[in-house]
C-alpha cells in the first residue's frame, strides 16, 4: 500500500484519517494524497421559475473554509516524513473520491461521513473506514476477517494483507446456518503463504448474521474487521441492507476494511 488517498473535509475525524494514512504510507515508503473537496452542487439553488443560480457568497465561504482545511493538512503532514500532495476538487464527494482512487491502493474515510457505503460500491479500491476520532494504531494487534467464501470477502482478504502482516492475532470468522457450512481451508492457506497465520472460527448463526458476527468480533477485541461490501440484494439501493450496513452504523466498532 504505497499510494494512500485520504478524504479531508470539515467533519470530525479528519486529523485521525490523515494520521492513519501517513502511518500506513510511512511503513511502506509510500505517498499520501489528501483530497479536499468543495462540492459546488451544494451551493446551487432553484428559483420559482425553474431556473437555477449559484449561492455565490456561501460558495466563496466554503472555498475559504476548505483552503484552511488544505493548509492544516499540509502542516500536519509536513513533519511526518511522508511524501504527500494536496489536491482540490469541486465534484460530488463520492464521485471525486472514486475518480481519485483509480490509481490508489487504499482510501481512508470516516464512519460518520456517510461516504463509505456508496464509495465501496463505486470504487474498486479498498476502503478503510475509521471510527470518527480514532486513528488506526499500527501494527494492528487483533484483526478479524469476515469469511463467507464469496468474491467480495476474497477481495477484502487480499486487500488487507499489508495490514495483517504484523498482527499479533488474526481470526477468520464464518457465520453459518449449521455446523460444517463454509470450509475456509483455501483462505487459511492463502494467508499462510503470505506469512499470516490465522485462526479459524465457525459460529452458528443466532438471531442474525450481523449480530452473530458482531459478538465474535467483540469477543476477539478486534481493532480491524475485514469484510466484503455486500448484502442481501444485488440492487444498489438494497446492497447495504444487511451485514455491511450494520457495521457501518455501529458506534464504537472496529476500523473496517471494505472491498467488493
Amino acid at each position: 500500500m504505497r499510494s494512500i488517498l485520504v478524504n479531508a473535509d470539515r467533519k470530525p475525524g479528519r486529523d485521525a484519517r490523515i494520521a492513519t494514512a501517513a502511518d500506513i504510507a510511512r511503513r511502506a515508503e509510500g505517498h499520501v494524497t489528501v483530497l479536499v473537496d468543495t462540492p459546488v452542487s451544494r451551493y446551487i439553488a432553484m428559483d420559482p421559475m425553474g431556473g437555477s443560480y449559484v449561492l455565490s457568497d456561501a460558495l466563496e465561504k466554503a472555498r475559504e473554509d476548505d483552503d484552511t482545511v488544505a493548509t492544516t493538512a499540509e502542516t500536519q503532514l509536513a513533519g511526518s516524513g511522508v511524501a504527500f500532495d494536496v489536491v482540490r476538487c469541486e465534484d460530488d464527494p463520492v464521485t471525486a473520491l472514486a475518480y481519485a482512487a483509480r490509481l490508489a491502493d487504499l482510501v481512508v474515510v470516516s464512519r460518520s461521513g456517510g461516504l463509505a457505503g456508496d464509495l465501496a460500491l463505486t470504487s474498486r479500491t479498498p476502503i478503510l473506514v475509521l471510527a470518527d476520532d480514532r486513528p488506526l494504531t499500527l501494527p494492528i494487534r487483533q484483526a478479524c476477517i469476515a469469511w463467507d467464501g464469496g468474491e467480495q470477502a476474497a477481495a477484502a482478504l487480499r486487500a488487507s494483507l499489508p495490514l495483517l502482516m504484523n498482527c499479533e492475532s488474526v481470526k477468520l470468522i464464518s457465520v453459518i446456518e449449521k455446523q460444517g457450512g463454509f470450509p475456509a481451508n483455501d483462505a487459511l492457506r492463502y494467508l499462510a503463504r503470505h506469512g499470516v497465520n490465522a485462526e479459524y472460527e465457525e459460529h452458528e448463526r443466532r438471531d442474525s448474521t450481523e449480530k452473530t458476527l458482531a459478538i465474535a468480533v467483540t469477543q476477539a477485541h478486534a481493532d480491524l474487521l475485514v469484510m466484503g461490501a455486500y448484502g442481501k440484494s444485488r440492487l444498489r439501493e438494497f446492497l447495504f441492507g444487511g451485514v455491511t450496513a450494520y457495521f457501518l452504523g455501529e458506534d464504537g466498532g472496529p476500523t473496517l476494511l471494505l472491498a467488493h
